[in-house]
């Protein structure tokens, strides 16, 4: 990337200060929205309202134009009428400031008047040297940059990183993600496009420290050669989940007035996916399934499962992993008796998957059969249950890993998740896990978490977040050949 780009970028997702151009004291108007969710999700530096008819907004000193603000500015986040911006822009370009966020709506989405500004406004940022976000956005939030413009809650801190040509859409998504506790690096309503692309954002995300994932939701491109060049060259580095939307021809309409973007062939886009490794998931929520897996643990080798769960569970995991081309190959009969012996009696001999039976076990009983799996040079992941915590049967106990002192059950709980949290970076291969229930604030997955081990609800989740990292196993492979 263009080190001029990439400063702009770094100071658009990490600024030291902020200007809210159109800034207003009124609940509801964008103006207020865009001060009041950066002081109440805690940026750290000067947020400087700007209005003519203002001395002060949320207890924030107000300033009639940009240039009367007495210190440097990063970010200019634009909200001020369609016919305003072009000049707008070059009143940030005087003052120095790298890069906008242009909230303001009424561009190229609303027809040919709207198309003539959003091209006005382009120009004139291109010839200043200001990169544009939007317009007709809704706004970006960075972890690392403690910046939360679209979100009124920060979510939790993660390392995917969400690019949303939808504002509403895209908000929605990433806030039932960060509810369902999976972390955000970075998120970015993009809009229309008007300069800053969808390219632009993966080729900055792939050196990003922060960021290890990418989930993109897109509807059309502006430049889609770029964006398949650089998409070529990032996945190498770090894997991209997308879900491309307006495959049909009414919402290839619908995008058109959306976002004003193009649409396309859903057949030559799922070609070109399918050619140079992009992971394609058609349903919205899908995205963060896949994208957690792959935030935090390491891909397969190959293409070879063990299960560990309840006899239902393995039937139904079992045909999902094999619908999306994962085997599950039977145990050698030495394995298949060691981990007998780690089963209650009246359990099935262990095959593949294996069965508890409904039986009462520790979470350092799991961790041994998983480490049985993972020793297996022809086993290359493992699905399975969430280990089992006295929380389960003791729904109001509090647990403090740190304390000097603990009751026996709740030590050997503990020991037996931390060891079972540590398999996957022991031995270089993925484990996923199930739980059905839901339990607040427990411990196992507490610790899961802290070695990269997702949870998922269902045994589809899980063999789809499987699925992501075979297929990104087999990208990385093909690509070093």
């Amino acid at each position: 990337m263009e080190k001029s780009s990439a400063r702009a970028l770094h100071a658009i997702f990490n600024p030291r200060a902020i200007a809210v151009i159109g800034a207003s004291d009124v609940p509801g108007k964008w103006g207020h929205r865009m001060i009041d969710r950066p002081v109440k999700t805690g940026f750290p530096g000067p947020i400087y309202p700007i209005n003519p008819n203002k001395q002060e907004i949320l207890g924030l000193k107000a300033y009639p134009r940009v240039g009367a603000v007495p210190g440097d500015i990063d970010l200019a986040v634009v909200t001020t009428p369609t016919e305003t911006v072009p000049g707008v822009l070059k009143e940030c370009i005087a003052k120095g400031i790298p890069g906008a966020v242009v909230i303001s709506a009424g561009f190229a989405e609303t027809g040919e008047r709207g198309r003539q500004l959003q091209e006005e406004a382009a120009a004139v940022a291109k010839a200043g040297g200001i990169r544009l976000v939007g317009p007709n956005c809704m706004g970006i939030f960075s972890a690392g940059g403690r910046l939360s413009l679209c979100f009124p809650q920060a979510p939790k801190s993660g390392s995917i990183a969400f690019i949303s040509q939808s504002g509403t859409f895209g908000v929605s998504i990433a806030q039932v993600a960060a509810d369902q506790g999976y972390g955000l690096s970075k998120f970015v309503s993009i809009g229309n496009q008007a300069d800053l692309g969808v390219a632009d954002y993966v080729e900055y995300l792939a050196d990003d420290p922060e960021t290890n994932v990418i989930a993109l939701y897109v509807e059309g491109f502006k430049d889609g050669q770029r964006f398949f060049d650089v998409a070529r060259r990032v996945v190498k580095k770090k894997p991209i989940v997308v879900y491309k939307a307006g495959r049909s021809e009414a919402a290839e309409r619908a995008a058109m007035s959306h976002t004003a973007s193009v649409a396309g062939s859903a057949v030559v886009f799922d070609s070109i996916c399918r050619q140079i490794g992009l992971l394609q998931v058609h349903e919205s929520f899908h995205l963060f399934e896949m994208a957690q897996a792959l935030a935090g643990l390491p891909v397969p080798k190959g293409n070879r499962v063990a299960i560990l769960g309840s006899g239902g569970q393995g039937v139904v995991g079992t045909d999902a992993c094999v619908a999306l081309g994962i085997e599950l190959p039977p145990l050698d009969a030495e394995t298949s008796a060691a981990i007998n012996a780690l089963l209650p009696p009246h359990a099935p001999p262990a095959r593949n998957p294996v069965d508890f039976a409904g039986a009462t076990r520790t979470a350092l009983q799991e961790a041994e059969i998983i480490e049985q799996f993972l020793r297996l040079d022809y086993i290359d992941g493992v699905i399975s249950n969430v280990p089992v915590s006295p929380q389960l049967f003791e729904p109001n106990l509090k647990i403090d890993r740190h304390a000097k002192e603990m009751p026996e059950r709740v030590r050997v709980a503990v020991a037996g998740g931390q060891r079972y949290a540590a398999l996957p970076k022991q031995y270089g291969k993925p484990v996923v896990c199930l739980r059905f229930t839901n339990l607040e604030n427990d411990i196992m997955e507490e610790i899961l978490g802290e070695g990269g081990i997702p949870v998922y609800s269902s045994p589809e989740q899980c063999a789809r977040a499987m699925y992501a990292l075979v297929h990104y196993g087999k990208v990385q492979r093909s690509n070093s050949i």
